[in-house]
């Protein structure tokens, strides 16, 4: 139906989110919530009760219903497409359950080298993850410009950590196992893993992604010697690559965004590595990052989620003294890590709401000043 194809999007009405990504301008600073469609959200727990978690991200309509649940309720500048960075480990052939109050299991993770040859090193994208690319052209059509719409996936050594950890870790030790004693084996594994994220990545574009998020989400248990070795590296060729395909295809690259939790280590690093926006958690200083980065780059962050369990009046002192060390120009707000299922809709309004304030008002005195 042409209604939903990829080439007639509606105007988009506010590019705040771009402008700021791409180190323009900006009247006041673009705000979006990583998890903002979530259980936080009494509409999305209803979804939810009626229909499987990856049931939501493998069916178009539902994807999109979920991702605009927040924007219908909140002055967001972004939505973010619903949907989870284990769609690449099932691409690649994984099964990948949810389990209710455990989190994201794998029942056969890759225990050894020779495991990864029951990995489907041959993904089409289009064929294995089309359900992602089909559900982001829906919702580019239903937003109807109202705000850009940012694609994402997971780091290879993030996914990496679930395929061979078999879901969450507090020290994800089986994984760091395997880049001690096989070093080789696990570089097989990030580049099988950036070939297939760097395509998917690409089809988000082509289907109508206008922001692309990298979630390192597991850099926090590399050391600088690792996160440089088998990270970095696999990072700094995605930006790269996605670039040059999507050009490839005749479209315009899009702003990439990297976040690497717990990645305090390799700032600097970052800023240098093709994506034009940093995300920092809520441990960084936002003027340390800032003189880390020497303007180069601009920053995504950093609010602690849990001051959203502060005052409506709290919340706006913490949202000012955090604008006030990033400055209003090259920043996108943001929370260091994702809402907590526990949080107040009324707060994340609240934050929403002091963060265009409150920049507008810095950046009026800043022009009395001038």
């Amino acid at each position: 139906m042409a209604a939903n194809t990829a080439e007639n999007f509606p105007e988009l009405k506010n590019d705040l989110m771009l402008r700021a990504a791409r180190g323009e301008k900006t009247e006041r600073v673009p705000v979006w919530v990583m998890r903002q469609a979530g259980r936080y959200l009494s509409e999305f727990r209803a979804m939810r009760a009626e229909n499987e978690f990856f049931k939501v991200c493998q069916t178009p309509e539902l994807a999109c219903e979920v991702t605009l649940q927040p924007i219908r309720r909140f002055q967001l500048d972004a939505a973010i497409i619903f949907s989870d960075i284990l769609v690449v480990p099932q691409a690649l052939g994984m099964t990948v359950e949810m389990v209710p109050g455990k989190g994201p299991s794998f029942p056969e993770p890759l225990k050894v080298p020779e495991d990864m040859s029951k990995l489907d090193k041959d993904v089409d994208v289009n064929k294995t993850l089309g359900y992602v690319f089909d559900a982001i052209t829906l919702t580019r059509h239903k937003l109807e410009g109202k705000v850009p719409l940012i694609g994402f996936s997971g780091a290879p050594w993030t996914l990496m950590c679930y395929m061979i950890e078999g879901g969450g870790s507090e020290s994800m030790s089986k994984p760091k196992q395997w880049l001690y004693k096989y070093e080789e084996a696990s570089h097989q594994l990030l580049n099988i893993l950036t070939k297939v994220i760097i395509d998917y990545l690409v089809g988000q574009v082509i289907a109508g992604a206008q922001l692309l998020q990298v979630f390192e989400s597991h850099a926090g248990h590399l050391c600088p010697r690792t996160f440089h070795t088998f990270a970095l590296p696999y990072l700094s060729i995605i930006a790269r690559q996605v670039e040059e395909k999507v050009r490839a295809q005749g479209k315009e690259p899009v702003p990439m965004i990297i976040f690497a939790k717990g990645a305090h280590y390799a700032i600097e690093d970052l800023a240098q590595s093709g994506y034009e926006v940093v995300g920092l958690d809520w441990t960084v200083n936002p003027k340390t990052a800032r003189h880390q980065t020497q303007g180069k780059v601009t920053l995504q962050g950093n609010m602690d989620p849990g001051a959203l369990y502060a005052s409506k009046e709290e919340i706006r002192t913490i949202v000012r003294e955090m604008l006030e060390q990033f400055g209003t120009q090259q920043h996108i707000a943001n929370l260091g890590h994702g809402i907590y299922p526990t949080i107040d809709p009324d707060h994340v309004e609240a934050f929403v709401d002091a963060v265009h304030s409150i920049s507008e008002e810095i950046n009026l005195d800043s022009k009395k000043k001038n």
